[in-house]
Order: C-alpha cells, then structure tokens, then sequence
C-alpha cells in the first residue's frame, strides 16, 4: 500500500510538471533510463486521465454537459483550444514507445504488450477528434516538425497494436512480472486480452458507415472480450491523485461553475423524452434543493431562477459514481460492449433481432449493476414496456439511446453520435450555435495552437463541419 501510495504521488508529481510539445520527441531508440515499471504505473493512470480529459469537451458536444453561462465556447461548438489534451496524448504515446523498447530489451513481453494496447487507446483518442494526426515521425529528436499520417491508414495501425499486443501478452514471461504498477489490471494479463479485443470490436464498430463494416468481426472479436462487469478496464484514482471529474466536482463545489449537466439527458432520464423515469439519475449527478433534477439548455446558460448555483441545478457532485475525486475513469466497460453487440447483430438483420434485443437488455442491467442500483429499482425499470419492448420491437434508437446514458461522460458517445448523424430524441443544436457550422453539428475538433506555433508547414488546414475518415455520410 505504501508503494503504490509513492508511485502515486510520483505521478502526480509529473502531471504537474511543464507540458512542453517538444517532449513528444524523445527518441524512441535512445530512451532514458527509467524503470519500465514506473512507465507501467504513469502511462495505464495516463491512459484513464487521456480518456477523461476528451470526455471533458465532448461531454458538451453531446449534451451531457452545458455551461452554466449563456455562450460558452465549447457548449456552442465554437473552435477551442485543446492543447493540453494533445499534448497529454502524445507525452504518453511516447512514454509507451520508451516502455516497449525498455521491456524488449529486458524480456518482458507482457509489458511490451501492455504498451501496444495502451498505444492504441491513446492513438485512436487522436485520430477520432483529429483524424490526421502526427504520428510515424512523431517521437524522434531530429524530428521537431513532424509529418501528418493519414487518419485511415492509423486505424490499420491500431488493429495492428492490438493484435500485436495480444500476441505479446500471451507470451510467457520471463523478465519482470507486472503487478501494483499496473494501475488498470494489477498485472492481471488475461484481463489486458480481453480489453484489447473488446476494443478491437469498438474501433471495428466505428467503421459502421463505411464499405469496410462487417458486423462479423465485430461478434468475433467481442466474443474473446470482457465476460462481466469484473473485467472492466479502468483506473481507481486516490486522495493523492484525483480522478478529473471529481476535480470538477470540487471545483462546482467551491462556486468554481463547472460540471453543470444538460438538459438533454436530464430530460432523457426523468420521464420527459421517453416517459419512464430512469433511477441512475442519482448515481450521475445531484438532484437540486428542490428534490428534483434540473439540466442547464445547452448555450442558453442558467434560468434566471437559478439564484443558488450549487443547489438549484443539477450537477456533478462527489457523491456521485462519475465525479468523487476518487471514482475510476472507465476505459472500457462490459456495457459498452453489449451495446456494441446489439448493433452488431442488428445490422445482421431481422434474423437476429433476438440477440440484438438480448445484448440491449444485458447492457442496461451491466451499467446499472455497475452503479449499484438496487435490485427492485433496476427490474422496475427495465420491465417498464418502454424499455422492455420485446424482441420484433428491437430498434438502433433504442440501442443507442441507453448507449447514450451508459456511457455518461465518455469521449466514445461522441463517436456514437456522428455515427448517428446525432438523431438522438429531442438532440437540438445549442441556442447560439457557432454561425460558422449552418446549423449543424461539429464533426471534429480544431488543431491546437502548439501545432500552429511550431509545425503549421504541416498541419492540415480545416473546419469543424470537415468530417474524419469512418463519419463521411
């Protein structure tokens, strides 16, 4: 205990250290010398924070989130500047690249293993808010403006990370065993399997819009993946390193305005879009002093009757299961996967309809369980004929819409919602809509500003309405 309370305050020592881009372009073939363990522990808490901190932006796109005041940039979609998520992103990428090299060198296959699926993650968290991105002349010093890879040639790349890294894992150790500095697993490799082929059937269901989409692959890869919420890849944050949303819980707690929730799934929760009152609603965000929940119209900002700003809406709240600063961040859930299933086999067709309705019933119950909504509450829920709607009734809204709540705060929903072309119930764009966007969505986000200070020979020149490869129709 005392040493992963050390490695943890070594960690949050380096959040806080200076994210200069130029730290993405360590050479790869000269790492310095740190222990590949204390690379495990840094890079898998890493990962979960990467997660995280997309979420954070695209929790508005989405409408889980709205700002507390009218015209916030994010909530209206205008360009924002998500430098530190990028340069987050690529300080790991190039910390996996040391760790893989480092555990080569030493013979630890299950760490060069662990580092290609995390390299994965990582990569496929830039690619879907980027698409081009830097990446194969990216983490080399004699390299300081690297070149664009393509966004559909990187999703090849991902596919080959996880199918490398499974392979690697799957090797007998013979070096070093991984243990307590594995922030996600404990070392448990059968477990980095199958996160790597639930996220293989993830990635594989991205492609839902294009040629390539075959929603056998998706049921084959599922079929090594996650086999109960006990397999869920995610990372406990502590009281020495908090997760980012209980951050912002404490935050809104201190009249520091953040985390104010939507009325969009407030509204898609408490009876009004769909008219049977969903009990998570407690476990993902407070209800106001009133006793009800409230969410915030995305743009408008605050009603003039919010007169006290932490108990008169609803919001992230510590004693939430999202937002305490020590809740994990999910990387990849069982419930996700369900859902996954469900489209699959829907897209199979009306054959397959019973085990599309199956997987739907199952992701419900997965993420409530997950909550820790009781017994009585979940049955009386997912027995309502709203939910419960039978097998011949099974639609791709329905599958999404629970989608949508189960996957609360996650970057993946938005993903999900350009693959849906956002036809959510009762999704409307936010009052103030970015002029630029004619009335539509953003597909994408904007490059930072490190780019454009150090590399704008090579950065791509683009518009949020600029659609990445797998979200062309």
């Amino acid at each position: 205990m005392k040493l992963k309370l050390f490695i943890l305050l070594i960690i949050a020592g380096i959040f806080t250290s200076c994210e200069d881009y130029l730290d993405i372009n360590t050479d790869p073939n000269n790492p310095t010398v740190v222990p590949v363990k204390g690379l495990m522990s840094v890079n898998s808490v890493r990962t979960a924070t990467n997660t995280a901190n997309v979420g954070y932006s695209t929790s508005y796109f989405v409408q889980y989130l709205a700002g507390p005041n009218a015209g916030g940039n994010t909530d209206t979609h205008m360009e924002i500047n998500a430098n530190g998520t990028w340069v987050g992103i690529y300080n790991v990428l190039s910390n996996l690249s040391d760790m893989e090299l480092l555990a080569e060198a030493q013979g630890a296959p299950n760490y060069v293993g662990a580092a290609k699926v995390m390299r994965a993650i990582n990569l496929a968290l830039l690619v879907n808010a980027w698409n081009n991105v830097p990446y194969t002349d990216a983490f080399f010093a004699q390299t300081i403006k690297p070149t664009y890879d393509n966004g559909q040639q990187l999703y090849t790349e991902i596919f080959t990370l996880l199918t490398d890294g499974i392979a690697k894992l799957q090797e007998t150790p013979s070096a070093l065993t991984m243990g307590a500095d594995d922030f996600m697993f404990g070392g448990n490799l059968p477990r980095w399997i199958k996160t790597a082929h639930a996220l293989r059937a993830r990635y594989l269901n991205h492609l839902s819009k294009t040629s390539a989409y075959n929603p056998d692959d998706v049921l084959a890869a599922i079929a090594n993946g996650l086999a109960s919420n006990a397999d869920n890849a995610k990372v406990n944050y502590t009281t020495a390193v908090w997760n980012p949303w209980g951050s912002v819980a404490v935050n809104q707690a201190g009249l520091t305005l953040d985390g104010w929730i939507s009325e969009q799934i407030v509204q898609a929760m408490d009876g009004t879009s769909f008219g049977v009152v969903d009990p998570r609603m407690i476990f993902m965000f407070s209800r106001t002093r009133h006793g009800n929940f409230r969410g915030t119209k995305n743009g408008a900002g605050r009603d003039p009757d919010v007169v006290d700003l932490r108990l008169d809406a609803s919001t992230l709240v510590e004693a939430s299961y999202y937002a305490n600063r020590t809740s994990p961040v999910l990387v990849m859930t069982y419930a996700e996967q369900k859902f996954i299933e469900a489209e699959a086999y829907l897209a199979k067709g009306a054959a397959f309809k019973p085990q599309a309705y199956a997987a739907y019933l199952a992701g419900i119950g997965a993420h409530m369980d997950m909550l820790g909504v009781a017994t009585v509450d979940k049955d009386t829920y997912i027995n309502d004929p709203v939910v419960s709607v039978g097998d011949a009734n099974i639609t791709l809204a329905l599958v999404m819409k629970e989608k949508y709540v189960a996957m609360f705060l996650d970057p993946e929903t938005w993903n999900d919602a350009r693959r849906y072309n956002f036809q959510y119930t009762d999704m409307t764009i936010p009052v103030g809509l970015n002029p630029e966007l004619n009335g539509q969505f953003s597909r994408r986000l904007q490059y930072p500003s490190s780019e454009f200070a150090t590399n704008s020979a090579n950065v791509p020149e683009v518009n949020l309405l600029d659609r990445i490869w797998w979200d062309q129709n």
